[in-house]
Parts: C-alpha cells; structure tokens; sequence
C-alpha cells in the first residue's frame, strides 16, 4: 500500500473541494445575506488540511495501484463527508448538532437526499445552494472530475476512475484514455443540468429554484430548497419536466456517451438495460393507477396519472423527490414505493439501489438455470444486447446481491438496536442504502426525531451505497491489507 501517495492526492482532493465552498459565499453576497463566514470557515479548513496532507507526501511519485484506488476512493468520501459539514455546524441558520451537519453533508454528497433540516424556506440562500451543489458534485463522483485534472498534475486516474465509478462493468472506457472519459462524462452531466435548469426556469420556477433543482435532479438527489419539496410548486408542467429529467439521468451515461457521439438515437432503443429500465416504470405505473381506479379515490384522471407517474419515476431512480403525501397513499402503494428504490436505474447513471442492469443479468441466469433442470445438455449463454456475459462478471453480479442482502439485514437489525420499530427500520435502510432519501413511519418526512445511533448507521449506509458496497466492504477483508 503506498500510503505516501494516498496521502498526497487525498490532499489534491481535499484542495479542489475547497474550491467549492467559493459559490456559495457569492450567493450570500448576491442575495445580500451575511452568512458567508461559514464558507470562508469552511475553505480555509478544507484548504489547509488538504494543503497539509498534500506536503507532508508531496515527494510521492509511486504509480498507483488498484488496492490504493479502493483505499483513496473511500478515504474521500469519509474525509469530504465531514469536511462538507462544516459549513452546516458552523453556522447559525439552520442550527445543527455535529451528528445532524455530518448527516446532511453525507446525505448531500452521496445523493440520497435524506435531509434533518426542516423550515428550508426560510433559510438563507447560501445553504440552500450549497445543500444542492454537494448533490450536484456527488452525482457523477467528484473523484471523477478529479481525475480529468491530476494527469495535468502528474498522477493517473484508472485506479481512482475503477473504484468510484458506479456500475457492475468499470473496466469499459468510453475513450481511450481516463481523462477524456471523465471529461466526455462531465460534459454530459454539466450539458443535462443546463437544459433542466432552462426548461425549470422557462416552466414557471424563479432562477434560483430553476438552478438548484437542476442540480438535485440531474444528479437523481432529491434535495428541495422548500420543505414541501415539488409540490410546492403545484405545476403540472414542472412535474412533468422534473420526470423527464429523472428518467434520462437514470440512463447509463455511457449511453448518452455513444449517442451523442454518433447521433444515432436508435442506440437508445436497441439497449436492453434502457428497455428494461422504461418497463419496470411502465409496469409500476400501470399497476398504482389501477390500484387507484379500482379504489375509487378521489382524484381527477389526469391528476391520479400524474402523481402516480411521478413517484413512480423518483422512487425508481432513487431520487426521492416528492409531489404528494406518498406514506398515506392507500394499501400496498408506500410500500411498493419503496421497494422501486431497489431496482435503481441503469448502470453507469447517477441513481442508486441494486441498477437495472444487475437484475435483468440475474433474471438471464436465473432463466438459464432453470431451463437447464429441464434441459440439463443444453447450452445457453447468459446474452445481454447480443453479447455473451462472462462468467466473471455473472460471479460478480450474483457476489453483489449477496453481499447487498447480508448488508441489509445487519443493517436494519442495529436500527432497531437503536430503538426504530420495524416499518422505520426497514425503510430507513432501504432509503439510505439505495441512496432514496424519504422513507415510511417516522422517516416519512425527514429524519429529526430518530436517535443519534440510528443517523450514523445511516450514514454509513449511504457511504456504503455510494460506492456500491465492494468498494468500501473491501478495506474489511484481511486479503487488502497484506502485501
């Protein structure tokens, strides 16, 4: 392990995120609001632990090594959690306990948008814009925009690109070399929030609203600037923006990568993942409005469609936006909701939960090995868009959901260890495990009244869905840390 190394550009990275403590303060300044000392607190802190770590190994020049990605990728993410928050404990409005800051910048960070601030329409702008912009950098990884900058510095980015990037294939590059792969990602990510930010603005949301909605949406986060989140809105237009841009966040960004890249759309139709993707969403829809219509609830069509379309889209994308009270609709329906989480969205987008494309792999072979009790010669491969998938990554897809589940269950267990009944339990690690936000019981809206113990193991399970359990499951394994 070159410890050395880690150290040096964990430092890098400490630096660049600083930087981004410089636009909230001119969103104090330009909403004449004097609450920028948190920010400035806030990059000094961030700049001098950075710059400290930074020179101590600034000497380092080892390549890096796959176990060292693993190690920085999740060292990070724990340092940027708890750096993040200090701008949250440091100032006044809101007030937060230390536990509360870390849990919302984690939250941020991680998009899960799982939120212990209430009262967000009367906070100042600054730290509504903030809560926003952490979501924005985290849902592409801020650790892939660093790797487009450190070759500049003289460091490679492969080993750090491998253990962030979220999906079951990371060795596909998109372009030939790292920096013009996560170049090529973020110039999609950045060209995505701009159009959502426009098409909010021109539907009816104020610039403000438009920008930072933009960066919750894009990044599948879920984090409002009001606390009734988009119903304060009441616009059928916005909701109807708001989903489509969900559903393409959901999609792989190398995808949107090939498309943009040949113009040929029919990439698109042609993807077996993104079909799948679209059906779960059209089942689900179909099956909560005749759930509805058979109960006769009182709604207009056009309205009970529209709701229905738009918790459907949030909670399968891992967004966790929300247009209506969702825990008191009738039956099976807030529970069905939170079940959506799992599925995710496409592999390689910026959603959370198991990813479209681990299931659809899992339903191939699950079908294969059934077929072959009847038919115990045949030979069939596991094919996905008409390439064969090969036993390693089958291995690795069905080693996931294993350890998914196992995490899951000690999990939800030490929540109620905590004293969470079993609804609250169960749906606050489903929330934050596939980086949901908004769960049921006592979580329904926000997640104040629970016990400090339950918010850690919450981060945790955010951290550990972020980085799609091996990468951080890994550093427990006595094999990583031997020579």
């Amino acid at each position: 392990m070159h410890f050395n190394v880690i150290r040096r550009i964990s430092g890098l990275l400490l630096g660049l995120f600083s930087i981004t403590m410089l636009p909230p303060i001119l969103v104090s300044f330009i909403y004449n609001e004097q609450n920028h000392q948190p920010f400035i607190i806030g990059f000094l802190a961030i700049f001098l632990i950075g710059f400290m770590l930074w020179f101590s190994a600034r000497h380092a020049k080892e390549d890096l090594r796959t176990r060292d990605g693993f190690m920085i990728a999740t060292v990070f993410w724990l340092s940027l959690g708890l750096s993040g928050a200090i701008p949250f404990y440091v100032s006044t409005m809101p007030s937060l306990s230390l536990t509360d800051a870390i849990f919302e910048s984690i939250s941020g960070l991680t998009t899960t948008g799982a939120t212990v601030i209430t009262g967000l329409d009367d906070l100042p702008k600054s730290i509504l814009f903030y809560r926003q912009q952490l979501q924005w950098l985290g849902g592409m990884g801020i650790i892939v925009l660093a790797v487009a900058i450190l070759p500049m510095l003289g460091i490679g980015g492969m080993q750090l690109y491998k253990a962030e990037t979220p999906g079951p294939v990371k060795d596909a590059k998109l372009t030939p070399r790292i920096t013009e792969t996560a170049k090529a990602l973020w110039t999609i990510y950045a060209g995505l929030t701009i159009a959502c930010a426009s098409a909010y603005w021109l539907g009816g949301m104020t610039l403000f609203d438009a920008i930072t909605h933009s960066f919750s949406t894009v990044s599948i986060g879920g984090f409002s600037t009001h606390d009734a989140s988009f119903a304060f809105f009441n616009s059928s237009v916005l909701n109807y923006i708001c989903i489509a841009f969900m559903f393409i966040a959901g999609i792989n960004f190398a995808l949107h990568f090939k498309v943009a890249n040949s113009f040929n759309f029919k990439l698109y139709a042609q993807n077996s993942e993104l079909k799948a993707y679209a059906s779960i969403l059209l089942i689900h829809i179909v099956i909560i409005c005749s759930t509805l219509y058979a109960l006769g609830i009182v709604m207009s069509d056009s309205n009970a469609i529209e709701q229905t379309i738009f918790q459907v889209v949030s909670f399968a994308t891992t967004s966790g936006f929300t247009s209506t009270d969702h825990a008191s609709w009738p039956l099976f329906i807030p529970v069905l909701l939170v079940f959506m989480s799992f599925y995710g969205g496409c592999g390689g987008s910026t959603a959370g939960g198991i990813k479209v494309v681990r299931i659809l792999i899992m339903l191939k072979q699950l079908g294969k090995e059934i077929t072959h009790l009847i038919h115990p010669h045949a030979d069939m491969p596991v094919k996905l868009d008409h390439h064969i998938v090969s036993r390693p990554i089958i291995n690795a897809v069905w080693s996931f959901f294993s350890a998914y589940i196992l995490s899951f269950g000690v999990l939800m267990i030490l929540m109620m260890v905590t004293g969470l009944d079993q609804v609250t339990a169960f749906s606050a690690v489903s929330a934050t495990l596939n980086n949901l936000g908004p769960g049921l019981g006592d979580i329904s809206s926000n997640y104040t009244s629970i016990p400090d113990a339950s918010k850690w193991i919450a981060c945790f399970a955010m951290l550990l869905g972020r980085l799609e359990i091996f990468t951080l499951l890994v550093l427990f394994s006595p094999v990583f840390w031997r020579d």
